[in-house]
Protein backbone atom coordinates (compact mmCIF):
# COMPACT_ATOMS: atom_id res chain seq x y z
CA UNK A 1 0.00 0.00 0.00
CA UNK A 2 1.57 3.63 -0.77
CA UNK A 3 2.27 5.60 2.65
CA UNK A 4 2.42 4.99 5.72
CA UNK A 5 -0.76 5.18 8.59
CA UNK A 6 0.17 7.89 10.85
CA UNK A 7 -2.02 8.35 13.96
CA UNK A 8 -1.59 11.07 16.01
CA UNK A 9 -3.00 10.56 19.48
CA UNK A 10 -5.57 13.47 20.40
CA UNK A 11 -7.83 13.61 23.54
CA UNK A 12 -7.56 9.97 24.43
CA UNK A 13 -8.20 9.17 20.69
CA UNK A 14 -6.35 7.58 17.72
CA UNK A 15 -6.69 10.21 14.65
CA UNK A 16 -5.54 9.16 11.07
CA UNK A 17 -3.84 12.23 9.41
CA UNK A 18 -6.09 13.84 6.51
CA UNK A 19 -3.41 12.73 3.93
CA UNK A 20 -3.10 9.23 4.44
CA UNK A 21 -6.90 8.93 4.63
CA UNK A 22 -6.64 10.80 1.39
CA UNK A 23 -4.48 8.09 -0.07
CA UNK A 24 -6.28 5.10 1.29
CA UNK A 25 -9.65 6.26 -0.56
CA UNK A 26 -8.09 6.92 -3.68
CA UNK A 27 -6.29 3.33 -3.80
CA UNK A 28 -10.35 1.86 -2.66
CA UNK A 29 -11.48 3.77 -6.15
CA UNK A 30 -8.86 2.13 -8.03
CA UNK A 31 -9.83 -1.02 -7.13
CA UNK A 32 -13.39 -0.22 -7.86
CA UNK A 33 -12.83 0.78 -11.03
CA UNK A 34 -10.25 -2.06 -11.87
CA UNK A 35 -13.48 -4.35 -10.33
CA UNK A 36 -15.12 -3.45 -13.17
CA UNK A 37 -12.85 -3.72 -15.72
CA UNK A 38 -11.64 -0.56 -16.51
CA UNK A 39 -15.26 1.26 -18.01
CA UNK A 40 -15.08 4.76 -18.81
CA UNK A 41 -17.64 7.01 -17.26
CA UNK A 42 -19.23 7.05 -13.61
CA UNK A 43 -20.65 4.02 -12.15
CA UNK A 44 -22.69 3.98 -8.64
CA UNK A 45 -19.59 2.57 -7.27
CA UNK A 46 -17.49 4.85 -8.13
CA UNK A 47 -19.88 8.15 -7.05
CA UNK A 48 -19.66 6.22 -3.48
CA UNK A 49 -16.50 6.26 -3.53
CA UNK A 50 -16.09 10.02 -4.13
CA UNK A 51 -18.55 10.53 -1.61
CA UNK A 52 -16.84 8.71 0.82
CA UNK A 53 -13.45 10.36 -0.25
CA UNK A 54 -14.85 13.95 0.02
CA UNK A 55 -16.83 13.08 3.72
CA UNK A 56 -13.38 11.57 5.10
CA UNK A 57 -11.87 15.02 3.97
CA UNK A 58 -14.31 17.03 5.33
CA UNK A 59 -13.94 15.24 8.66
CA UNK A 60 -9.92 15.76 8.57
CA UNK A 61 -10.61 19.26 8.26
CA UNK A 62 -12.68 19.64 10.92
CA UNK A 63 -10.54 17.73 13.51
CA UNK A 64 -7.56 20.32 12.27
CA UNK A 65 -9.67 23.21 12.98
CA UNK A 66 -10.72 21.83 16.51
CA UNK A 67 -7.34 20.96 17.32
CA UNK A 68 -6.15 24.43 16.85
CA UNK A 69 -8.85 26.21 18.20
CA UNK A 70 -8.05 23.80 21.25
CA UNK A 71 -4.93 24.98 21.15
CA UNK A 72 -5.37 28.91 20.74
CA UNK A 73 -7.88 28.01 24.18
CA UNK A 74 -5.16 26.81 26.29
CA UNK A 75 -2.52 29.05 25.51
CA UNK A 76 -5.13 31.70 26.48
CA UNK A 77 -5.91 30.20 29.97
CA UNK A 78 -1.79 29.91 30.18
CA UNK A 79 -1.55 33.83 29.33
CA UNK A 80 -4.52 34.98 30.99
CA UNK A 81 -6.95 34.51 33.82
CA UNK A 82 -8.96 37.74 32.20
CA UNK A 83 -8.93 36.05 28.31
CA UNK A 84 -9.51 32.58 30.70
CA UNK A 85 -12.81 33.84 31.93
CA UNK A 86 -14.08 35.70 29.23
CA UNK A 87 -13.49 33.14 26.49
CA UNK A 88 -16.05 30.81 29.05
CA UNK A 89 -18.02 33.59 29.62
CA UNK A 90 -18.68 33.44 33.06
CA UNK A 91 -16.79 34.86 36.35
CA UNK A 92 -16.77 32.09 39.30
CA UNK A 93 -16.99 33.52 42.35
CA UNK A 94 -16.44 31.84 45.81
CA UNK A 95 -18.33 32.66 48.67
CA UNK A 96 -20.07 31.99 51.76
CA UNK A 97 -23.12 33.15 52.80
CA UNK A 98 -21.98 36.29 54.69
CA UNK A 99 -24.26 39.28 55.52
CA UNK A 100 -23.66 41.90 54.29
CA UNK A 101 -21.37 41.08 51.73
CA UNK A 102 -23.10 38.11 50.21
CA UNK A 103 -26.21 36.72 51.10
CA UNK A 104 -29.28 35.69 49.32
CA UNK A 105 -32.70 37.71 48.91
CA UNK A 106 -36.02 36.55 49.49
CA UNK A 107 -35.62 35.63 45.58
CA UNK A 108 -33.03 33.53 46.28
CA UNK A 109 -30.39 35.71 43.86
CA UNK A 110 -27.28 36.53 45.77
CA UNK A 111 -26.78 40.35 46.88
CA UNK A 112 -24.66 42.16 49.17
CA UNK A 113 -21.75 44.50 48.67
CA UNK A 114 -19.29 42.60 47.24
CA UNK A 115 -22.01 40.52 45.51
CA UNK A 116 -22.91 43.70 44.27
CA UNK A 117 -19.43 44.81 42.79
CA UNK A 118 -19.09 41.81 41.77
CA UNK A 119 -21.67 41.69 39.38
CA UNK A 120 -20.44 45.10 37.73
CA UNK A 121 -16.82 43.76 37.41
CA UNK A 122 -18.97 40.85 35.63
CA UNK A 123 -20.80 43.24 33.26
CA UNK A 124 -17.40 45.54 32.21
CA UNK A 125 -15.90 41.79 31.65
CA UNK A 126 -19.07 40.95 29.54
CA UNK A 127 -19.66 37.44 31.14
CA UNK A 128 -21.85 36.41 33.45
CA UNK A 129 -21.52 36.13 36.85
CA UNK A 130 -21.78 32.78 38.73
CA UNK A 131 -21.73 32.76 43.12
CA UNK A 132 -20.45 28.96 44.27
CA UNK A 133 -20.78 28.58 48.05
CA UNK A 134 -17.63 27.33 49.38
CA UNK A 135 -15.88 25.35 52.45
CA UNK A 136 -13.74 28.34 53.61
CA UNK A 137 -10.94 26.09 54.96
CA UNK A 138 -11.08 24.93 51.19
CA UNK A 139 -10.64 28.24 49.30
CA UNK A 140 -7.16 28.05 48.29
CA UNK A 141 -7.96 24.66 46.74
CA UNK A 142 -10.62 25.42 45.01
CA UNK A 143 -8.88 28.91 43.75
CA UNK A 144 -5.80 25.88 42.26
CA UNK A 145 -8.69 23.80 40.82
CA UNK A 146 -10.19 26.16 38.97
CA UNK A 147 -13.82 24.90 40.98
CA UNK A 148 -14.03 28.94 40.75
CA UNK A 149 -12.00 32.24 39.44
CA UNK A 150 -11.58 34.41 42.81
CA UNK A 151 -12.67 34.12 46.69
CA UNK A 152 -14.88 37.48 47.21
CA UNK A 153 -16.61 36.99 50.79
CA UNK A 154 -15.12 40.24 52.85
CA UNK A 155 -12.18 38.25 53.11
CA UNK A 156 -9.14 39.13 55.53
CA UNK A 157 -5.81 39.55 53.92
CA UNK A 158 -4.05 37.38 56.44
CA UNK A 159 0.15 36.10 55.66
CA UNK A 160 -1.75 33.11 54.27
CA UNK A 161 -4.01 34.41 51.70
CA UNK A 162 -1.06 37.12 50.22
CA UNK A 163 1.59 34.52 50.05
CA UNK A 164 -1.04 31.70 48.53
CA UNK A 165 -3.29 33.93 46.29
CA UNK A 166 -3.11 36.60 43.86
CA UNK A 167 -4.80 39.90 46.10
CA UNK A 168 -6.18 43.53 44.88
CA UNK A 169 -5.55 45.84 47.26
CA UNK A 170 -7.59 46.20 50.78
CA UNK A 171 -11.16 47.66 50.24
CA UNK A 172 -12.64 47.50 53.53
CA UNK A 173 -11.73 48.05 56.94
CA UNK A 174 -12.68 45.31 59.52
CA UNK A 175 -12.11 43.65 62.90
CA UNK A 176 -12.66 40.47 64.64
CA UNK A 177 -15.40 41.10 67.61
CA UNK A 178 -16.45 38.67 70.51
CA UNK A 179 -20.64 38.33 70.34
CA UNK A 180 -22.22 36.95 73.54
CA UNK A 181 -25.83 36.50 74.74
CA UNK A 182 -27.21 40.49 74.89
CA UNK A 183 -27.70 39.89 78.67
CA UNK A 184 -24.29 38.78 79.68
CA UNK A 185 -22.18 41.44 77.55
CA UNK A 186 -21.96 43.34 80.76
CA UNK A 187 -19.31 40.50 82.34
CA UNK A 188 -17.11 40.78 79.08
CA UNK A 189 -15.37 43.60 78.23
CA UNK A 190 -11.64 43.31 77.50
CA UNK A 191 -9.75 40.30 76.55
CA UNK A 192 -8.70 38.32 80.15
CA UNK A 193 -12.49 38.69 81.27
CA UNK A 194 -13.40 36.29 78.29
CA UNK A 195 -10.38 34.02 78.00
CA UNK A 196 -12.01 30.67 79.65
CA UNK A 197 -15.04 31.27 77.02
CA UNK A 198 -15.52 28.07 74.25
CA UNK A 199 -15.93 30.30 71.36
CA UNK A 200 -17.98 28.94 67.93
CA UNK A 201 -15.63 30.16 65.10
CA UNK A 202 -15.98 29.54 61.83
CA UNK A 203 -12.91 26.93 59.76
CA UNK A 204 -9.84 28.60 58.14
CA UNK A 205 -11.69 32.31 59.20
CA UNK A 206 -10.00 35.50 60.40
CA UNK A 207 -11.64 34.45 63.56
CA UNK A 208 -10.32 31.02 64.29
CA UNK A 209 -6.78 32.74 63.89
CA UNK A 210 -7.42 35.67 66.23
CA UNK A 211 -8.66 32.86 68.93
CA UNK A 212 -5.90 31.15 68.38
CA UNK A 213 -3.40 33.82 68.88
CA UNK A 214 -5.10 34.52 71.92
CA UNK A 215 -5.39 30.94 73.30
CA UNK A 216 -8.93 30.28 72.94
CA UNK A 217 -10.62 27.56 73.54
CA UNK A 218 -12.99 26.90 69.85
CA UNK A 219 -15.58 24.85 68.38
CA UNK A 220 -14.95 24.99 64.26
CA UNK A 221 -18.05 25.40 61.97
CA UNK A 222 -18.62 25.26 58.66
CA UNK A 223 -19.64 29.38 58.09
CA UNK A 224 -19.82 32.41 60.39
CA UNK A 225 -23.70 32.19 60.55
CA UNK A 226 -23.61 29.09 61.84
CA UNK A 227 -21.18 30.74 64.75
CA UNK A 228 -24.47 32.67 65.92
CA UNK A 229 -26.74 29.59 65.77
CA UNK A 230 -24.06 28.17 68.13
CA UNK A 231 -24.64 31.06 70.76
CA UNK A 232 -27.73 31.34 70.68
CA UNK A 233 -28.51 27.85 71.32
CA UNK A 234 -25.95 27.77 74.00
CA UNK A 235 -24.18 24.98 72.20
CA UNK A 236 -20.96 27.91 72.56
CA UNK A 237 -20.36 30.46 75.25
CA UNK A 238 -19.61 33.12 72.44
CA UNK A 239 -18.64 33.45 68.64
CA UNK A 240 -15.75 35.33 66.87
CA UNK A 241 -17.01 37.27 63.32
CA UNK A 242 -16.33 39.77 61.53
CA UNK A 243 -17.68 43.58 63.28
CA UNK A 244 -19.33 43.94 59.50
CA UNK A 245 -21.50 41.00 60.26
CA UNK A 246 -21.89 41.47 63.66
CA UNK A 247 -23.73 45.13 62.28
CA UNK A 248 -25.67 43.57 59.81
CA UNK A 249 -26.70 40.13 61.62
CA UNK A 250 -27.18 40.83 65.37
CA UNK A 251 -28.99 43.39 67.69
CA UNK A 252 -32.32 45.13 67.53
CA UNK A 253 -34.20 44.84 64.35
CA UNK A 254 -32.53 41.22 63.31
CA UNK A 255 -32.93 37.69 63.66
CA UNK A 256 -30.38 37.77 66.70
CA UNK A 257 -31.66 40.32 68.48
CA UNK A 258 -30.96 38.94 72.23
CA UNK A 259 -26.74 38.58 70.69
CA UNK A 260 -24.33 41.54 71.17
CA UNK A 261 -20.30 41.79 70.17
CA UNK A 262 -18.44 43.49 72.82
CA UNK A 263 -14.13 43.03 72.89
CA UNK A 264 -12.38 43.61 69.06
CA UNK A 265 -9.59 41.05 69.19
CA UNK A 266 -7.87 42.77 66.40
CA UNK A 267 -7.92 45.27 63.09
CA UNK A 268 -7.72 43.63 59.55
CA UNK A 269 -8.45 44.71 55.74
CA UNK A 270 -10.65 42.89 53.36
CA UNK A 271 -9.45 41.86 49.47
CA UNK A 272 -10.45 39.85 46.76
CA UNK A 273 -8.10 36.91 46.13
CA UNK A 274 -7.41 35.75 42.65
CA UNK A 275 -5.01 32.40 41.32
CA UNK A 276 -1.59 33.07 42.05
CA UNK A 277 -0.03 35.01 39.45
CA UNK A 278 -3.21 36.04 37.92
CA UNK A 279 -3.79 39.54 36.16
CA UNK A 280 -7.56 39.35 36.84
CA UNK A 281 -6.54 40.69 40.30
CA UNK A 282 -5.06 44.09 38.53
CA UNK A 283 -8.29 43.86 36.40
CA UNK A 284 -10.59 44.05 39.88
CA UNK A 285 -8.26 46.98 40.95
CA UNK A 286 -9.01 48.99 38.48
CA UNK A 287 -12.37 48.49 38.22
CA UNK A 288 -12.54 49.34 42.04
CA UNK A 289 -10.66 52.56 40.90
CA UNK A 290 -13.40 53.60 38.47
CA UNK A 291 -16.10 52.85 41.01
CA UNK A 292 -14.58 55.19 43.66
CA UNK A 293 -13.98 57.63 41.12
CA UNK A 294 -17.23 57.79 39.60
CA UNK A 295 -19.41 57.27 42.77
CA UNK A 296 -21.01 53.96 42.85
CA UNK A 297 -18.60 52.42 45.62
CA UNK A 298 -20.03 54.56 48.24
CA UNK A 299 -23.17 54.35 47.13
CA UNK A 300 -23.57 50.40 47.31
CA UNK A 301 -20.99 50.76 50.62
CA UNK A 302 -24.19 52.89 51.64
CA UNK A 303 -27.15 50.58 50.61
CA UNK A 304 -25.58 47.88 52.62
CA UNK A 305 -24.55 49.82 55.47
CA UNK A 306 -20.50 49.38 55.32
CA UNK A 307 -19.76 52.59 54.36
CA UNK A 308 -17.71 53.88 57.41
CA UNK A 309 -15.49 51.03 56.73
CA UNK A 310 -14.52 51.58 53.17
CA UNK A 311 -10.78 52.18 51.99
CA UNK A 312 -10.21 55.05 49.37
CA UNK A 313 -8.94 53.41 46.09
CA UNK A 314 -5.86 55.46 44.35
Amino acid sequence: MAGQLSLERKDGFFVMKKKVIASVVAGVCCMTLAACGGAAGTTPETKEAETTESAVESAASEEVTTAAESTSASEAVEGSDVDYIKGKGTLVVGITDFEPMDYKDASGNWIGFDADLANKVGEDLGVKVEFVEIDWDNKILELNNKSIDCVWNGMTLTDEVKTSMECTNAYCNNAQVVVVPADKAEQYKDKESVKDLTFAVEAGSAGEEAAKTEGFKTTPVTAQSDTLLEVKSGTSDAAIIDLLMAGAMIGEGTSYADLAHTVELNSEQYGIGCRKGSDLAKFINDELKKFNDDGSLKQTAEKYGVQAALIEQK
